[in-house]
């Protein structure tokens, strides 16, 4: 009898709790299936697929990027290689192409006449083989030429310059002459200033108007330490002064060199 009671006292087996026994034993804390057991359960981690995915998107990029550094740098070379050629191609011609000047300005030797002339080319064959020799000379003496050297030599003194000037600006070329008096402080027949781009006409060396001029061997530049020239058939004398001419013609540069141009715009006007 007493059983039977004990029996008659359990709870009844309803659906419900069948359901909580069936999720306990998989593993869904005993949740009822629902939007909250959704929500609560465990997440599906990132696959296989999804890990090699991200690793094919981070390799195109790294792909990308180093396409695009280097066709910037072959883009930057190309164009500093574009920039040498156009400077070469434009820049202003030397003093030997010139052509001819309007106005004052005068004409360098031999322009508008027919090339390959016989005695100008003898001439400066000589020339070629005087400054070679001379050029032994001084390698003879285990010493640099006066030309050769990195600053000017000291055997002469400037006292007074005199410069006059003519621009021509509807072919921006010009014409000068300049007059120096010098001051001898060491015997030399060389007479050496700086020179660069310009075409020299004529030069002329005298002591005084009395004395008479020296007479002028030979000139020559040398583009090496862009300087030029002046061979005297006798040596300066030694605390006397002297008279230095040139007559000399160039080009007004588009460059931040020697006497140069620019330009600016006012109301859509270049002036």
């Amino acid at each position: 009898m007493a059983l039977e009671e004990k029996r008659e006292k359990r709870p009844p087996v309803t659906p419900m709790m069948i359901e909580e026994e069936a999720a306990l034993r998989n593993g869904s804390r005993g949740l009822t299936p629902g939007p909250w057991a959704e929500a609560a359960g465990p997440r599906p981690r990132t696959t296989e697929r999804h890990i090699a995915v991200h690793k094919r998107l981070v390799l195109g990029f790294a792909v990308s990027i180093l396409a695009l550094l280097a066709v910037t740098m072959i883009a930057v070379l190309l164009s500093v290689r574009f920039e040498e050629c156009g400077a070469a191609a434009d820049g202003p011609p030397r003093a030997s192409g010139n052509g001819s000047f309007s106005g004052a300005a005068r004409q360098p030797p031999g322009a508008g006449q027919p090339p390959g002339r016989p005695e100008e080319e003898a001439r400066g064959g000589e020339a070629a083989e005087e400054e070679e020799e001379e050029e032994e000379e001084w390698q003879r003496r285990q010493e640099l030429p006066p030309w050769a050297r990195p600053r000017l030599p000291q055997h002469l003194r400037p006292l007074h310059y005199n410069l006059m000037l003519s621009a021509f600006m509807e072919n921006f070329t010009f014409s000068g002459e300049v007059n120096v008096q010098l001051e001898v402080l060491n015997a030399s027949r060389y007479i050496v200033l700086h020179a660069h781009r310009m075409h020299i006409e004529a030069v002329r060396v005298a002591e005084d108007k009395l004395a008479g001029g020296v007479r002028v061997a030979r000139t020559f530049f040398y583009p090496q330490t862009q300087v030029f020239v002046v061979v005297l058939n006798r040596s300066l004398e030694v605390q006397r002064s002297y008279n230095l001419k040139i007559i000399y013609n160039a080009l007004i540069e588009n460059e931040l060199l020697g006497f140069f141009r620019s330009s600016y715009v006012l109301h859509g006007e270049r002036r």
